[in-house]
């Protein structure tokens, strides 16, 4: 078992600038600017989005600096002001903001230099479509596209500046996840990289802890170009702290923008003064993934150390580990992959994420007749581990080739969803990503039926509130995903999780309701979380 060593001491109270981003006009309303005091050290004003704001407006509820971005469509913004224009929105904003974007190179003119001195300078690239591509093996393919990625600092590096910020298209090509890796060797404490888009979001998180001396967050929700909410930094990530950092964990799945996993492991690692960071990766093929993830840890100098996974990339999760255990070996896929020893071990703590909620609320599966709706991977492993304890399983699903797979690797009978009636069966157990509409007839199940379902949502799910209106006994996903994220911190890090850690404090805690427009919400959870089985 890996175990993680605490590494605290070192560079004690290092912290980011965070810089909440304004783009809704919602989010200059005085109620958010106010919300911002104490967590956002600047206020950057996206005018291509809010248009032009009164600053001293701004100053009457914001004490923090103010930056101006006019974001131009060319660099991926909605700008699209001529050369007049925006040279004369940029020269008024010169005259009451701190900072002011000038895009490289296109405003870098005689002008515009003169009016906005250098100490009040951001020099920005942000490159729209595919800046390029790095083919070839994941490393070398890496070194060239950060070598790219410094010869174009190179060439913005020559305005003199307060910052510099490179922001390069997530793609199938390396070109934007090179991008903190510019950070690492440059020795520089005036620039930030990370790769734009909601693949690439997990690059903003981690830019910080390579160098960077600013953090962006959104004022209001997530946008499409990846940039998290304040909210979530601080909830998720503990930013903008940067405790000691020497090896990354995470989720990897095809959304895991959604997952509560992140907020929950880094919670636990804060607690335990651990020296990791729980990341998001979306993933679209897995095997392309896992070569990259080693590698792009080895020259950023912080290694993958385990991985929670999410479909559809179960299956895959188990071809590439060196041993599983007879969990994943037997349901045929893996949710969690870690460092054992040397040795990258699959396990899918999906079975004990049924079994042990069903234990807590007094149920024994040995000797009843279970229905389990869904024959995916999370599917198959319950099923498994039911059959195990000495339920008799019948599995359910929609797609009949797929059920009838499920039904030959695991020995039992399988009836498709059209054909299926929950009447009978002691143990209903719902294992797909439905959460919206009934997945069965509740009205049709036994009066003496136990409901498990493995999805969360807030609000709940459409199963759990038939499941509450019929009087039956209910196992909802937010039990099944604290029991599984406990499991996963065990086996990832070798430390079990703080007994006195407050998971369901922390999921609709302050800290979410803190998130700006959740700054300035107030009562309940700030967001619903439509994840189905995205969060393991």
């Amino acid at each position: 078992m890996a175990r993680a060593t605490n590494g605290y001491g070192a560079a004690p109270g290092r912290r980011a600038r965070l810089v909440a981003v304004a783009a809704e006009p919602e989010d200059l309303t005085p109620g958010s600017l106010r919300g911002l005091a104490g967590v956002a050290d600047e206020l950057e004003v996206r005018a291509d989005l809010v248009g032009d704001p009164d600053p001293s407006r701004l100053r009457r509820h914001f004490g923090g600096q103010l930056t101006y971005c006019l974001r131009s469509a060319r660099q991926g913004g909605r700008s699209v002001a001529g050369p007049v224009e925006r040279r004369t929105r940029l020269l008024r904003a010169a005259d009451h903001y701190e900072l002011v974007d000038l895009e490289a190179m296109d405003d870098v003119e005689q002008e515009l230099l003169a009016a906005v001195p250098a100490r009040r300078r951001r020099v920005s690239w942000h490159a729209s479509g595919h800046a390029g591509r790095a083919e070839g093996r994941c490393r070398a393919g890496l070194r060239e596209a950060a070598g790219r990625l410094r010869e174009r600092f190179a060439a913005m590096s020559a305005v003199p500046a307060a910052l510099y910020l490179l922001a390069p298209p997530a793609g199938e090509g390396q070109y934007g996840f090179a991008a903190p890796l510019l950070l690492t060797g440059l020795g520089r404490t005036d620039v930030t990289a990370f790769a734009s888009g909601p693949v690439g979001m997990w690059t903003r998180v981690l830019a910080p802890w390579l160098g960077a001396p600013v953090v962006f967050g959104r004022v209001g929700a997530q946008g499409e170009d990846g940039m998290p909410s304040v909210g979530r930094l601080l909830a998720d990530y503990g930013l903008p702290a940067l405790p000691p950092l020497s090896g990354l964990f995470g989720i990897a799945g095809r959304a895991p923008g959604g997952s509560l996993s992140p907020r929950l492991h880094n919670a636990a690692l804060r607690e335990l003064r651990l020296p990791a960071l729980y990341l998001p990766f979306q993933v679209d093929r897995f095997s392309r993934f896992w070569q990259w993830g080693f590698d792009f840890g080895s020259l950023a100098g912080i290694p993958l150390h385990g991985l929670t996974v999410t479909a559809p990339h179960k299956e895959s999760a188990l071809h590439v580990a060196d041993v599983a255990d007879p969990e994943a070996l037997g349901c045929g896929s893996a949710n969690l992959l870690w460092l054992d020893q040397g040795r990258w071990r699959a396990a899918t703590t999906d079975a004990v994420g049924a079994l042990r909620p069903l234990a807590l609320g007094g149920v024994d599966p040995s000797g009843r007749t279970a229905a389990v709706i869904g024959c995916g991977g999370a599917g198959r492993a319950v099923a498994w581990a039911l059959r195990e304890a000495g339920a008799r399983v019948t599995l359910v699903n929609r797609g009949i080739a797929h059920g009838l797979e499920a039904s030959s690797r695991l020995g039992l009978p399988y009836i498709p969803l059209s054909r299926f009636s929950p009447a009978g069966y002691d143990l209903l157990v719902h294992a797909t990503p439905l959460v919206e509409r009934e997945p069965f007839p509740v009205a049709a199940a036994d009066r003496d039926a136990v409901v498990l379902e493995m999805a969360y949502r807030d609000p709940t799910t459409a199963l759990a509130r038939a499941t509450r209106a019929r009087g039956l006994v209910g196992i909802d996903g937010w039990q099944v995903l604290f029991v599984e994220v406990r499991e996963q911190f065990r086996l990832m890090t070798g430390h079990p999780m703080p007994d006195a850690l407050p998971l369901r404090s922390i999921c609709f805690g302050s800290a979410e309701q803190a998130a700006v427009h959740d700054l300035t919400a107030s009562g309940g959870p700030a967001r619903a979380h439509r994840t189905g089985r995205e969060a393991p």
